[in-house]
């Protein structure tokens, strides 16, 4: 992990980048001293409520359904401890490290409102944890929207579980004592804080766009070559018929997709060829623009989340004059709808490139070898890494139904509607990358079928994609083992800076 810059919270908002800096680039997350007087200041609220005795949900009642049961004294303690030892009840593999880093770094900003009331301590636990790379292990599975997955994290503050520390799985209490770190003592409220709110379902978002970002720059590149393979009829990009739709993403892809294919050989020696082209080559800055469209709107929705306070209860005003409101921030709606948008917004960039790729391997239609091999019959070439691709687009199709739709009831009656955002963020995560794999093949296609094509010229950005690719995958002359020239084109894909190094102009 790259340490990056320091991500610093006080009163600026953040963005979902700033997240994604601190989960995978190593960033630093600092607090401010004005964000540790908002903490300071609910906190004493908190410490009010207890020795007014006035009943606050949470702070000294049970939980859910057992909120009208009335706490005093130590029990608070208690409460919150025991609150996290009967929450961590997930299951399933557990989330990725940089997927937990992101969930921690989205809880504390959740708690640097100053509304939640959650001791000092407790949010300093969590920045050590970070900034130390301790990370919890934390089951996948088990939310209908918030609580499982942070009780996981929350026990780790208390010496309890297993985290990843140093590139190894240890118990937490032996990963705090080698960082020299004591076990959270946690007092009033500082359990439902911790499994409380959307700093699950956001921060996993968080990762999601920056995926979902990197993929769409490459779904320009790769259709770009694809479209140049094909010999597409540059007249569909054209600026004057683009601009009289009007959609800002459709406006980026076909300046994206002009610039890469300029000054093509291929593409200006076959115009005229057929009339139009099949759908999938040339509406690809109608569908490939509106999931920019459509992804700009779920960074709104995620970003608005990311700087809310999504506690419950939420606390307002000073020791000496303060109000404790019950209320349902905790529910997130919008980043569920938000993230089961993005993930058939993603199904959509695969199935399309499943078309493409498929047109480029039919001798039917595109003009080249069969398969896409020198000696088709002996060889199978490119064939069956269609089926891969098929399979691929047949299981973004069942992801991208919305979780969101669904609905459980919990906790006695007392939680009847659940946004299912957690389910919906981590099937996003799925679905971006098969996507990521379908893309990787139709990548792999398309520089192979420029073997074919080599006595003319290719354009500024589509052969510079071809070269980059022959650094790293051979030409295929005969059946070899494909699997890992698919692993290497999808890790080309997945690398953090090599879009914008190798293609500094794309939009």
């Amino acid at each position: 992990m790259l340490l990056a810059e320091n991500v610093v919270l006080a009163d600026a908002t953040l963005a979902w980048q700033d997240v994604v800096a601190v989960a995978r680039r190593g960033a630093r997350l600092l607090v401010s001293d004005a964000v540790w007087a908002r903490i300071d200041n609910a906190q004493a609220i908190v410490q009010r409520i207890v020795a007014s005795g006035e009943r606050a949900y949470g702070v000294n009642t049970g939980l859910g359904a057992l909120c009208n049961v009335s706490l005093q004294a130590q029990q608070l303690s208690q409460l919150s401890t025991n609150t996290l030892l009967s929450h961590a009840c997930g299951v399933g593999k557990p989330l990725t490290d940089e997927q937990t880093r992101a969930i921690m770094c989205a809880a504390v900003i959740n708690y640097s409102h100053g509304k939640s009331g959650i001791h000092r301590q407790v949010v300093e636990a969590l920045l050590a944890f970070l900034n130390h790379g301790i990370t919890p292990q934390v089951p996948s599975q088990g939310s209908v929207g918030y609580l499982t997955h942070m009780a996981h994290i929350g026990v780790a503050l208390l010496g309890i579980g297993p985290v990843s520390y140093r590139g190894r799985i240890v118990p937490a209490a032996q990963a705090l004592a080698e960082q020299g770190l004591a076990p959270v003592q946690l007092g009033a409220k500082d359990g439902l804080c911790l499994v409380n709110g959307t700093p699950c379902m956001t921060g996993l978002s968080c990762l999601a766009l920056d995926d979902a970002w990197r993929l769409l720059g490459w779904a320009d590149v790769i259709g770009a070559m694809s479209f140049e393979a094909l010999r597409g009829q540059i007249d569909a990009y054209d600026e004057a018929i683009i601009s009289l739709k009007p959609h800002p993403g459709m406006q980026v892809v076909a300046r994206n997709l002009r610039a890469l294919l300029a000054g093509s050989e291929v593409v200006a020696s076959h115009r005229g060829i057929r009339t139009q082209d099949a759908l999938s080559i040339r509406s690809i800055p109608q569908v490939h623009g509106a999931s920019r469209d459509q992804f700009a709107h779920v960074a709104r929705q995620v970003e608005t989340e990311l700087n809310s306070a999504t506690d419950n209860p939420l606390l307002l005003g000073t020791p000496e004059q303060f109000r404790v409101m019950s209320q349902a921030n905790p529910h997130g709606q919008s980043v569920a709808m938000a993230a089961d948008l993005l993930t058939i917004t993603m199904a959509e960039i695969g199935a399309i490139s499943e078309r493409r790729l498929d047109r480029l391997i039919n001798p039917l239609v595109s003009g080249l070898p069969a398969f896409l091999v020198s000696q088709p019959g002996v060889n199978s070439g490119m064939m069956i890494v269609q089926y891969v691709a098929a399979a691929l687009c047949a299981e973004n199709r069942q992801l991208a139904q919305p979780a969101v739709v669904d609905n459980y009831v919990t906790s006695g009656l007392q939680e009847d509607h659940l946004s299912m955002g957690t389910n919906a963020s981590l099937k996003l995560h799925r679905a971006l990358e098969n996507c990521t794999q379908i893309l990787a093949i139709e990548y792999l296609l398309a520089a192979q079928a420029f073997e074919f094509l080599q006595q003319h010229g290719f354009g500024a950005g589509t052969g510079e994609a071809w070269r980059l690719l022959r650094e790293h995958i051979a030409p295929y002359d005969q059946d070899r083992w494909l699997a890992p020239d698919i692993a290497t084109s999808a890790a080309l894909l997945k690398d953090p800076s090599l879009l914008a190094q190798r293609f500094p102009g794309l939009g």
